[in-house]
């Protein structure tokens, strides 16, 4: 493991701690529990960059370590993320005029599941991702698929094989790069000089204002605004062209990155609500540690309380943000009997860190906890619909973020 001492962006040494986890497992290393091989922990600490404004993590754990052949995360298990991604598509294919001629390349492409979009469309597509796993479910379904490490040299690469695209895509993945100057080199050379990168990122502000600590894991690199990525862009002679939010994991910009096209009113506007809100300055991000602590402290608090007047309680999301929550907070299989997820390929094992048991989402109509702890809290609405069963039932549940709330009967809408 790599531990840096200047920025991920502009190499500035002037870094300054936001929060420091301490040793914490990584988030996706589901444990298999036949096996007794003793579970990797490595330091995780938020640091802030006083010269370009980024917030990032100090350590860099290899990325063949972060996303092995065991990777676990497949995106067409999520309904509400494919039909976001679904609109996605359709509407670049429109405002882009995409045809048969196009290419549309994604980067971290997983199982395909925003690809297939575009080649149902009959436009031609490419798919780059490390994670064996998912790429060979994208293969299977005919999008063609590389596995390997996008960056620099994988951009030069492909233009020398006489590739260039209309379209990339690069979905939550910019704040997964080590390498955060390479990758933006990538695509400045990968990309058309007509072409247009569309970038989704977590939105710094989202984490920092809704506490969202549980997002900061070791694949999460960088956390962004937009007055970092105009930094980061401009280094690499792309223009941050336009820029829209979305509520999806916990809150999301969306990024239209050009080589020539105009900057639309849109950038100005959240570039000049940055400069008020103060995010250019350590003052925005000082008491965030401390907010997140109070988390901590409650949500132990209420668990163990509803555990020592014998409640049962469950768990609902394996996600990589489930992991640094349970594992900040202490909260272990002694509390929560078990967690439940959509992803075949994480049930049967065990959470990171805390060892509790994954099992198929049925299992909360089957075992009726009191309370469920929704740990994919980004999603729910869509588990609240999924689990209309459970609530009916009597079940309760338990949001965690941005403060520790009990759901009331009332408040749940568990459709007709």
């Amino acid at each position: 493991m790599e531990i840096r001492t200047t920025c991920r962006s502009c190499e500035s040494s002037d870094l300054e701690t936001l929060l420091p986890f301490g040793e914490m497992p990584l988030s996706d290393a589901l444990v298999d529990g036949r096996s007794d091989q003793p579970e990797a922990r490595y330091g995780l600490t938020v640091v802030f960059c006083r010269a370009c404004c980024l917030v990032q993590i100090l350590e860099t754990v290899p990325p063949e370590v972060l996303y092995g052949t065991d990777y676990p995360y497949y995106s067409s298990f999520s309904p509400y993320l494919l039909q976001h991604s679904a609109d996605n598509a359709r509407s670049l294919i429109a405002s882009r005029y995409l045809n048969e001629r196009s290419l549309v390349v994604e980067l971290a492409s997983n199982d395909g599941y925003l690809l297939k979009n575009f080649h149902q469309a009959g436009i031609p597509v490419l798919g780059i991702d490390p994670a064996s796993g998912p790429a060979v479910e994208a293969q299977k379904a005919g999008i063609r698929t590389i596995v390997a490490y996008f960056g620099r040299e994988m951009g030069e690469e492909l233009r020398r094989q006489g590739l260039q695209a209309d379209v990339v895509i690069g979905n939550n993945v910019l704040a997964h790069v080590a390498d955060l100057n390479g990758f933006v080199a990538g695509i400045a050379t990968l990309l058309k000089d007509d072409g247009v990168a569309v970038i989704e990122v977590p939105y710094v502000r989202d984490l920092i204002d809704h506490c969202e600590f549980d997002t900061i894991y070791h694949e999460h690199h960088c956390y962004f605004s937009i007055t970092a990525l105009l930094a980061l862009f401009q280094r690499h002679g792309l223009k941050l062209s336009d820029v829209g939010h979305y509520p999806i994991h916990g809150g999301s910009l969306r990024l239209f990155v050009t080589h020539n096209e105009p900057v639309s009113d849109a950038v100005t506007t959240y570039l000049a609500e940055e400069q008020r809100a103060g995010l250019q300055r350590f003052d925005y991000y000082r008491d965030f540690a401390q907010r997140a602590q109070r988390v901590r402290t409650e949500l132990r608090r209420l668990l163990r309380g509803l555990k020592g007047a014998g409640k049962r309680i469950g768990a609902y999301g394996a996600a990589a943000k489930g992991s640094t929550l349970l594992n900040f907070t202490g909260v272990g299989a002694d509390v929560i009997d078990f967690v439940v997820d959509r992803n075949v390929h994480k049930q049967g094992m065990l959470m990171p860190g805390v060892h509790i048991p994954v099992r198929e989402p049925e299992a909360l109509v089957q075992e009726m906890p009191d309370y469920v702890l929704m740990l994919s809290w980004n999603f729910r609405d869509e588990i609240l619909q999924q689990q209309a069963e459970y609530t009916r039932r009597g079940g309760l549940w338990i949001v965690p973020i941005p403060y520790p709330e009990t759901l009331a009967p009332a408040a749940v809408k568990v459709g007709a």
